[in-house]
C-alpha cells in the first residue's frame, strides 16, 4: 500500500513546506558543523573532513557511518552538492563494514557515467533522468517505513518503492565518497525515528 498524500505531507516531503529543525518534531541533528563526532569511516578516513559547516568527501573510496544509533523506521534528510562527474549516496539501514555497504542507497549522482541518477534507490528503483545540475545544493530525503522506501528530491517524490523481500530492516545511516575525483558536500543532516 502506497503512502498517502496526508502521510507524506505530515513528514514534510512536499515542496513549499518549511524545512525541519533539530529538536522539533523528533528531528535530530547529525552534525555539529565543526567535527566528525559521532561518525566513523569504514575505509580511508582521510577522505572526509568538515569545511564551512559541511561534511566533505574528497579522495579514495570511503563510507562514513553515523554511529550514534541504528535506524529501523526512520527518515534521513540532507542538503547535498556534487561536482561534475561526481558520485555519492545516502545510505539507510546499512551495516558497518569494509567496501560498499549492504543497505539501501539513495543515489547522489548527476553527471557520472552511472545511469542511476540522483533520487534512485540504487539497485531497486532507477531514476534515469538528471534532476540536479552539477555544483548545486539540493535537498534529498529518504523515508524507510517497514518495507516501503520513499525518496524525495527538493520536496518531490521520485521513488515510492515496496521491497517485497524486505531486504534491509535495520542498520546505520551513512554517506558515500565513491571514488577519487568525486567531491561531495553534505550539510543540514537530520534524522528522526518514528513508529508505523
Amino acid at each position: 500500500m502506497l503512502l498517502s498524500v496526508a502521510w507524506l505531507s505530515l513528514h514534510g516531503v512536499y515542496a513549499g513546506q518549511s524545512a525541519p529543525e533539530a529538536g522539533k518534531d523528533g528531528w535530530t541533528s547529525m552534525v555539529d558543523g565543526k567535527t566528525l563526532d559521532g561518525w566513523k569511516a569504514n575505509d580511508n578516513p582521510a577522505s572526509w573532513k568538515v569545511v564551512d559547516g559541511a561534511i566533505v568527501g574528497n579522495g579514495p573510496r570511503s563510507h562514513l557511518f553515523w554511529m550514534v544509533r541504528e535506524c529501523e523506521d526512520c527518515e534521513f534528510r540532507a542538503e547535498a552538492k556534487l561536482n561534475h562527474s561526481g558520485n555519492s549516496g545516502m545510505y539507510i539501514r546499512t551495516a558497518f563494514g569494509p567496501g560498499f555497504p549492504k543497505g539501501y542507497e539513495a543515489q547522489v549522482e548527476n553527471t557520472s557515467p552511472d545511469p542511476q541518477k540522483t533520487g534512485s534507490l540504487y539497485g531497486f528503483s532507477k531514476v534515469l533522468e538528471q534532476l540536479i545540475p552539477d555544483d548545486t545544493w539540493y535537498t534529498q530525503q529518504v523515508i524507510a517505513h517497514g518495507n516501503h522506501i520513499v525518496i524525495a528530491v527538493n520536496g518531490k517524490v521520485v521513488v515510492d518503492y515496496i521491497d517485497e523481500k524486505n531486504t534491509y530492516t535495520k542498520g546505520y545511516l551513512a554517506l558515500q565518497q565513491h571514488n577519487d575525483g568525486s567531491v561531495v558536500q553534505f550539510r543540514k543532516l537530520l534524522m528522526r525515528s518514528f513508529k508505523p
